[in-house]
Parts: structure tokens; sequence; C-alpha cells
């Protein structure tokens, strides 16, 4: 008999010439929220008063979701690219029903604004630490897209200044907040797939190719700041975003991106985490292996095998799919996971144990035994947290003060298995890895790869 499908869809997360000054007397007059609470925390009959800092595709699939919210008012934006400027002020618009959004052309200046509770940050990923770091020193919490920092020390930065700050951070990897996804790492947390073994992960890779001739920078785009503290490059077509002869290529671009092993694969791999936390207690070996292109404009890895063993003898495998490349290599072959699990998706997390298993990814979740999924709790049983809208479960904590579904310390988790895997697959030998002193043991090479990258001034963050 072929095991239970059982399917949950998920939910659809899909000027720079305008004078700052404009934008500062455009600004509504009001109270943030924060205000209004006491000891910090939110008033109840209050609206949490929304920054989004970049506006491209992903950053206006997730504002739509604060838009939609009552508990929210999103009265400012900042970006860089004209086209996404004014795609999301008509976006705030719309939902509106008027033009009170205020737009800045540097998040600096948004960020100065005290009437803004929370920020959104979705720029490109080379920026996403700069970004946040900063709103955290002024006070704002905040709903930051994955993945987090381009080096692992980045993230530990990030770490402290939320802490320091004592602000609310949500990680952008929604998956937490669809139900299929919960009930998986519940049924490994209770034991209901008896003693965990084995997990394997798998999400697309990085595209390879793109154009390399420099060619002046589009007029309207302040192209020296959207490199910010990457080092200084020429423009390329398609670099920061899509044009009609190019696809967009900074999102596998080393300088601004570690590629799809962490843009795409920290979803399924954060999953593995909240499946399995105890994989942070230990000491854990990793190895691996990876493709990376030698031409083009993207350079990172298009095709990995990344294997780990933790310290209480489970062991992780993280596959790339193929991504513009359809006949899988042995490094992308998931041949065997369909042999036992059925039909499977490009991406998706699978927990083996020793009395059956669960797979599940944003299109469904399977179980052996069938049974799993209809699984009744008891008073006992260990639940996790449950949200069914990521931007609702930061509001809430917001006004709480309380945690999200992704915390700080649990994304960055979830990160350093990317930086991880990249790190592992770059190196292509065993690394062993520490948890608590969050570092390699006995190779100063791979450790020399968690440090912070040289960036150009003023851009540097200063810790």
């Amino acid at each position: 008999m072929k095991p239970q499908s059982h399917s949950i869809h998920r939910r659809d997360f899909i000027k720079r010439n305008l004078a700052a000054t404009l934008a500062i007397s455009a600004f509504p007059t009001l109270i943030p929220a924060t205000v209004l609470g006491r000891e910090g925390a939110v008033a109840a009959n209050s609206r949490i008063v929304m920054g989004c800092i970049g506006t491209g595709p992903q950053g206006r699939g997730v504002m739509g979701n604060f838009l939609a919210l009552p508990e929210a008012k999103v009265v400012a934006i900042s970006d860089l690219i004209p086209a996404n400027r004014d795609e999301a002020l008509g976006q705030v618009k719309n939902a509106y029903k008027n033009a009170d959004c205020a737009f800045y052309p540097h998040y600096e200046e948004l960020l100065a604004q005290k009437s803004i509770d929370a920020v959104l940050i979705a720029t490109p990923d080379h920026w996403h630490v700069p970004v946040a770091v900063a709103a955290a020193r002024a006070k704002k919490d905040m709903y930051l897209e994955k993945p987090m920092g381009l080096s692992l020390e980045e993230d530990q930065l990030l770490r402290r200044e939320i802490a320091t700050n004592g602000r609310v951070f949500q990680f952008g990897t929604q998956q937490r907040s669809s139900s299929q996804f919960r009930l998986a790492c519940e049924l490994v947390r209770n034991g209901r797939i008896g003693t965990l073994k084995q997990i394997e992960v798998w999400g697309p890779a990085s595209r390879p190719g793109g154009p390399t001739q420099g060619i002046p920078a589009p007029a309207n785009i302040d192209y020296d700041r959207w490199l910010g503290p990457a080092p200084k490059q020429d423009y390329t077509d398609g670099k920061c975003f899509d044009t009609p002869t190019s696809w967009k290529t900074w999102w596998y671009h080393y300088d601004y991106a570690l590629g799809y092993i962490a843009g795409w694969g920290i979803h399924p791999l954060d999953i593995a985490n909240w499946g399995h936390p105890e994989m942070m207690k230990g000491i854990m070996q990793i190895e691996g292996k990876g493709v990376f292109p030698k031409a083009g404009a993207c350079n990172t890895s298009t095709d990995w095998d990344v294997h780990f063993q933790f310290a209480d003898g489970v062991r992780l495998r993280y596959r790339s799919r193929p991504n513009q490349n359809k006949t899988p290599d042995p490094m992308s072959d998931i041949d065997d996971l369909r042999q036992k699990f059925g039909g499977l998706s490009d991406h998706g997390t699978a927990f083996i144990g020793t009395e059956g298993w669960v797979v599940v990814d944003r299109n469904m979740i399977r179980t052996s035994p069938e049974k799993l999924v209809e699984e009744k709790w008891g008073a006992n049983d260990l639940r996790l947290m449950a949200s069914s809208n990521h931007a609702r479960n930061l509001l809430e904590a917001v006004r709480t003060r309380g945690a999200t579904i992704c915390p700080i310390e649990e994304a960055f988790h979830a990160d350093a298995l990317c930086h991880l895997s990249d790190i592992a697959s770059r190196l292509g030998r065993p690394l062993h890895w520490d948890p608590a002193a969050e570092k390699f043991l006995d190779d100063e090479e791979a450790n020399r790869r968690l440090a912070l990258r040289s960036t150009r001034e003023p851009w540097r963050v200063k810790s």
C-alpha cells in the first residue's frame, strides 16, 4: 500500500528622484504603538507601525501579508530601485486607499522615524545584517528575510545586537508558520517515528552563467550604494534585477550571497533543526563536495552533497537539486528518496526513525505508518508554537514582547547550517564543528571562512 499523502497548500508569500524632504513632509503623524503600551508592550487597541526596507518581489510579497492585517500599518518604504519603489507605493496605496505612505531613498532616514515600531528587511543578502544591526540600534523590532549574513561572524554580531537592544526578531523562514511542518517536527520530537537516525534535506541549487561584460549602471540607480559593503565591481546586465536581456544574477554571486545553498536551502535545513535541535549539542563532523562555476557572473555552487554526523549519532545529508540544468548528476539525484517516500518536489525535509518516517515540503506531509498524520496528542506531549501567519506572529510578539516562532537564536542555528555546508563543500575534507565554541576544531583555514569579510568604507558595520 502506498503511504498516505496529506497535502496542505502554503499561504502565498509570495523617488530615488523624490526629495527626502518631500518624503519627510508626507510622513503621517502617528504615535508609535510602543508608546501606548506599558513596559515596552504594545497596547491591545493600537496598530503596530511598520516600515519596509527593500521592496523587490520578495519584499513586496511579505509586505502584502502585513498590509492584509488590521494589526499593522505600513507607513514608509525604502528601496534603491525605482521600479521596486513605484510598485511598493502603489501596493500600499491600493491596500489603504490613500497615498500616505512615505518614501525614503536611504534606509537610515526611515530608521530615524520615531513613529516606526518595526521594520521588514528584504534587501539583497549582503545588506541583510548591516541594515538589521542599524535597525536594532534604532530600537526597531524586525522581520528579516532569509538568509542572514555572508559570514557566521556577521550572524554573531546581529545576534548580540538583538539581545543588547532587546529587540523582537522574526526570521523569514515562513515554513514554520505552516501546519504540516509543525506536525512533522512534533512527530519527530515526540518519538512517533521511534529513535531518529537519519535526516534528508534537499533544495534547488544556484544558477550558472550570467553576463560579465561591464556596462554603465542605470542612471536612476545609486549603484555605489547598492554595492555598499561589497567589493567595488563594474555593473553588469541583470546584476541588480531582471532585465529584458538577462535574469538577476546577484542571488548567485559570492560577493552578495552564498547562493541557493543558503538562499533556498535554509528553508528545509531550518525544519531539520526544528525537528532535531539536539544536533547543536556536541561536536559534529561535516564533509561535503560541491561544483562551482568557473565562467559567467554566477559563482556559487550549482551542485553539492554534504554529510553531517551529530554527537548523538543522528546523520543528516543535504543535497542540491538541478537549477536551470535539468539533468541530475550523482550529487543532485534523489531517486533513492523517491523510491522510499514516493513523489517529491525539488525541496523538502525527511526524518527517518527506527519505527517510521515523515517527509514534508510546502505541498504535502507523508508518513509511515500512515496513521501518524492523524496523531492525537496527550497532555504530556511536546507541542511546538503554533502560527498560521508569519507576519501576524511577529506582530503578536511585538505586542507582548514574547518570542516569535523563529527567534534570533534558532535563526542563527539554521543559518549556521548553511555556512557549514558551504564551507565543507568548498574545502572538500572532513571538518569538526563545536557548536558551543562556534568554531572548527584544529582547522585555521576553515575558521578564517567564518570571519567578517573585508568591507568597503563607509559601509563597514561597527561592532
